[in-house]
């Protein structure tokens, strides 16, 4: 049987004997209203979920299903930044920039405090920074209107310095322009209760050292070279 529109339903009974009719409709509604379950949707529910184009981790989905390629998908991201005067960094991954760009409105209520630059840091470090200011920053580091940031990192140099320029500009955007900051990378290693993450840094287990294999001919020059074991003089037990 072939497929007939649903827009048949909407018409005089008359219409609905001529099955020529119901394919004719079929163009015309998958263009207007669009037809369960099959892509791309229709200008109804294109209008419908236009909302989705402002929400950071929907927007890509929804162009997708229009039929929208990678790049302009990437394009939309960046256009949608715009709107809140928000930069996006070409060294962020796309998860990063969407997690940023979702909470950066909600973050800008707080700018210039402490726990809105420890957000900030903790969504592109994956993890909290300590972010110390008054008698609480480290010695010789103390001085008015000064914090000091300590953010504790897997150990991974190659990574360092690229995660140094970010973290700087992130605080230089953030703090009130009063202030002074010193910044600082830490290699933890595993704290029972305080910090550990198996797999990334923390192994579980023993790991069995390899024994270290030789050559038959290494044997062979190795025997040559150690010499015979004497043997210990036995005494003999004769008859009285």
């Amino acid at each position: 049987m072939s497929p007939s529109s649903g827009y048949v339903d909407l018409l005089p009974a008359i219409y609905a004997q001529h099955s020529f009719l119901g394919r004719f409709l079929l163009a015309f509604e998958q263009v207007l209203t669009g037809r369960d379950g099959e892509d791309p949707p229709g200008l109804e529910q294109t209008i419908a979920g236009i909302a989705q184009l402002c929400d950071p981790f929907a927007q890509s989905g929804f162009l997708e299903r229009l039929g929208a390629s990678e790049h302009t998908r990437d394009q939309f991201l960046t256009w949608l930044a715009g709107w809140v005067a928000l930069g996006l960094r070409a060294d962020w991954s796309a998860g990063q920039q969407r997690e940023f760009l979702a909470q950066i409105v909600r973050l800008y209520r707080r700018r210039g405090t402490k726990d809105n630059l420890a957000e900030l840091l903790r969504i592109y470090t994956r993890t909290l920074p300590v972010i110390t200011e008054g008698d609480d920053v480290p010695a010789g580091l103390s001085a008015p209107h000064h914090f000091h940031v300590t953010i504790h990192v897997v150990p991974d140099k190659s990574e360092i310095t690229r995660m140094e320029q970010i973290a700087r500009a992130l605080i230089d955007l953030q703090k009130p322009a009063h202030t002074t900051y010193t910044l600082r990378f830490e290699f933890t290693t595993m704290q029972i209760g305080v910090r550990s993450r198996i797999g990334v840094d923390t192994l579980l287990g023993t790991v069995a050292a390899a024994e270290p294999t030789q050559s038959p001919r290494t044997l062979r020059a190795h025997r040559k070279k150690t010499p015979a074991a004497k043997k210990r003089p036995g005494t003999r037990r004769g008859r009285t």
